[in-house]
């Protein structure tokens, strides 16, 4: 839960989003170097996570980085009860309910030597998650992290807007609206109206797993 200007918050969040993923381009190569090419999407965000936990410039950003988060739901008897796990969270203090959220979500996997997109995948069962409030409950912001494992972001990125597309429950309001790219991370924005009435605006991150792209049918 928020309190004051909402729009503020919106603000903090975006700047923070921005700085943060800094610092997982900082953080990626790293990270990545010590995993296989068709790494497991757990896998992935651990690593990442403790590179992240351990950066001076993230301590400084926020008060905890956390794999796995929990966020808890209130029941109408004022017991708590688990809403689910997000991938990876950003506390900025010790209040719960005021988190920055990012799912992570493995895009152009390689089997067999065919590539799945799993852009359905992301929409259905990542950026829906914050559609319903499953994650981020009553806050304007939430976060994707798409782990594109061939290297060929361009079309991770438009299979992902036909997806979206294609979603109707997606209710989207605004985007895909291109954002300016940190490093190698290709990003936009998409605005969503929840069943609430309330809007959510998701920024996505697209981060390459390979250099270079590897062409697959």
């Amino acid at each position: 839960m928020l309190i004051g200007d909402v729009q503020g918050w919106v603000d903090n969040f975006v700047s923070f989003d921005d700085r943060f993923l800094e610092r997982i381009a900082a953080a990626w190569p790293s990270c990545m170097a010590v995993l296989p090419d068709q790494a497991g999407e757990d896998d992935m965000t651990i690593n990442l996570v403790d590179r992240l936990a351990k950066d001076a410039v993230v301590r400084r950003l926020c008060h905890w980085v956390e794999y796995q988060f929990e966020p808890f739901g209130l029941n109408p008897d004022g017991s708590k009860y688990s809403k689910g796990i997000i991938d990876l969270a950003v506390l900025f203090d010790w209040e719960r309910d005021r988190y920055l959220a990012y799912e992570c979500k493995r895009l152009n996997v390689i089997n067999g030597g065919s590539r799945s997109s799993l852009a359905t995948v992301y929409v259905t069962q990542g950026m829906m998650r914050f559609l319903t409030e499953q994650y981020a409950e009553q806050l304007p912001v939430g976060c994707m992290l798409g782990y594109v494992l061939d290297g060929d972001v361009s079309f991770a990125r438009a299979r992902i807007s036909a997806a979206i597309g294609a979603h109707g429950p997606v209710a989207l309001a605004e985007g895909p609206t291109p954002l300016e790219a940190i490093e190698t991370i290709d990003r936009f924005r998409t605005r969503h109206t929840r069943p609430t009435g309330s809007q959510i605006e998701l920024r996505h991150a697209l981060l390459s797993k390979l250099p270079t792209v590897a062409p697959h049918a």
